[in-house]
């Protein structure tokens, strides 16, 4: 059995990790160990970079965690958590990264394991609720499959003045305004810009957004797993640097009653290894077999996910139609902006990929990915599945057509209105219950559940400021 924690010795240290040797070569004095629970919560220990390299002469590099943290919901637990027990949050080396929005650190990520293996002919130390660990196992088996990913994202997020809580302008998408030399705002994007890519995250671009105050950085495409920690690094960026300059980001999904919500759209792309027959072809658009499986594994699951992409009660003042969103409707169209699924470079296979617009920055992206990915492999792909909806490509949106005229087209299926719609789709799915695992469904409803009840406040505006506060 493995050691767990520092053994200390009176003989000489080992060879120093090259992990360290890097850090050290780059002036770090301090490493995060960072995690993101089921609430969406991104936590850290700091760890001198001394006792990290402590840490890194065991045979199991980790910090020891109570089993609450996963169901820790500000200083209470969801039900079916407890105090007792700890668990082993193991080292990912490989997901270690510089932060540059605070000089002398850096971050990584790990896993969640027991402590100690499994009785048994078959020890293990698998944890069912990492969430980093479920999206991995689910990559890792559409790999194996012949089928990989990669995932890029849009943030979009608001930057409001620390104490009134009001946007630092209220200029419009893409307006140059939003943006002058010397503005408290243009320096906060050009220095997470410079971060992102000091960090080695691909910038593609920023700009302004539609609502007052809001600003859009788009990330490149990565493997999913790497694509998520990316995510979170740059929330991560984007939080600190505004903070630094006195102002407040927010992820929050509608601030502002009468303008646009901010999202966090995922760019998906399907790219197989798997001998492929004759494409899928219809309303003069053309994808190969597994795209057309892939969205329909994951159309025939889009209401039960949204507890997973727009996992709060606010996450719902987003997703209306007529707004940009996405809609109300489980469909998919061609660069079409009031679909939920949309198709961008649909002529163009070798950069073609799917949007998904149902997705905002309360979500955890593990878990969003873990079931996004999860039902176009598993429900999708793999079963070979056929896609018999087709896709919205002309000026209206779904709810803009007759009733005949969606069926005719294969769109039957409403996502849900509110949280508990989606809370009642998510535990009644049971093909996507199987995917992700019944014991992580039943721990992330009670979470979901006692997260949502603790942030639903009778002072709509003390609620507003405490989801900006936390998100």
């Amino acid at each position: 059995m493995a050691t767990v924690g520092v053994t200390y010795s009176p003989r000489a240290s080992t060879a120093p990790h090259p992990t360290l040797e890097l850090l050290k070569s780059l002036k770090i004095g301090f490493v995060r160990i960072q995690w993101v629970d089921l609430t969406n919560q991104i936590r850290y220990r700091v760890l001198p970079i001394a006792y990290f390299a402590r840490l890194l002469e065991s045979a199991r590099p980790a910090v020891s965690l109570t089993k609450a943290t996963l169901g820790l919901v500000f200083l209470s637990l969801a039900d079916g958590f407890g105090g007792t027990g700890e668990y082993s949050y193991t080292f990912d080396l490989a997901s270690c990264r510089i932060c540059s929005y605070a000089p002398g650190h850096a971050a990584l990520m790990g896993w969640f394991e027991e402590k100690y293996p499994s009785p048994g002919p078959n020890p293990s130390y698998d944890v069912d609720i990492c969430p980093r660990a479920l999206l991995k196992k689910i990559a890792f088996d559409a790999s194996q499959g012949g089928i990989d990913f990669l995932v890029g994202f849009e943030t979009e997020f608001i930057l409001l003045n620390k104490d009134s809580y009001e946007p630092v302008n209220e200029h419009g998408w893409s307006c140059s305004p939003a943006l002058l030399t010397g503005s408290a705002e243009s320096t906060v994007l050009e220095e997470i810009a410079a971060s992102l890519a000091a960090d080695g995250i691909e910038l593609q671009m920023y700009h302004a957004e539609g609502a007052p105050g809001q600003y859009e950085v788009v990330t490149g495409p990565l493997p999913p797993l790497q694509a998520a920690d990316a995510l979170i690094h740059t929330r991560e960026t984007i939080y600190n640097i505004a903070n630094k300059h006195g102002l407040r980001a927010t992820l929050a999904p509608r601030v502002f009653g009468d303008s646009s919500g901010s999202g966090t759209h995922a760019h998906i792309s399907v790219h197989s290894a798997r001998p492929e027959g004759a494409g899928w072809a219809s309303d003069g658009i053309a994808l190969r077999p597994s795209e057309a499986s892939f969205l329909a594994g994951v159309l025939d699951h889009l209401p039960s996910l949204c507890l997973l992409t727009l996992p709060f009660y606010a996450s719902y003042a987003r997703m209306r139609d007529g707004i940009w969103s996405g809609g109300t409707y489980a469909c998919w169209g061609v660069e079409h902006r009031e679909t939920p699924l949309r198709v961008c470079n649909h002529a163009s296979p070798a950069s073609r990929n799917f949007e998904l617009k149902m997705m905002d920055g309360t979500s955890n992206p593990y878990l969003t990915l873990a079931g996004i990915l999860g039902a176009g492999w598993a429900a999708g792909i793999k079963k070979e599945k056929e896609l018999s909806q087709r896709p919205i490509t002309g000026g209206s949106s779904a709810v803009q057509l007759g009733e005949e005229e969606r069926a005719a087209m294969g769109i039957h299926t409403t996502l849900p209105p509110n949280l508990r719609d989606a809370q009642e789709a998510f535990s009644r799915d049971e093909e996507l219950g199987a995917i992700l695992g019944g014991s992580f469904v039943q721990s992330y409803l009670s979470v979901n559940r006692y997260n949502n009840e603790r942030f639903e406040l009778p002072d709509a505006e003390a609620a507003r400021k405490l989801l900006i506060d936390h998100y």
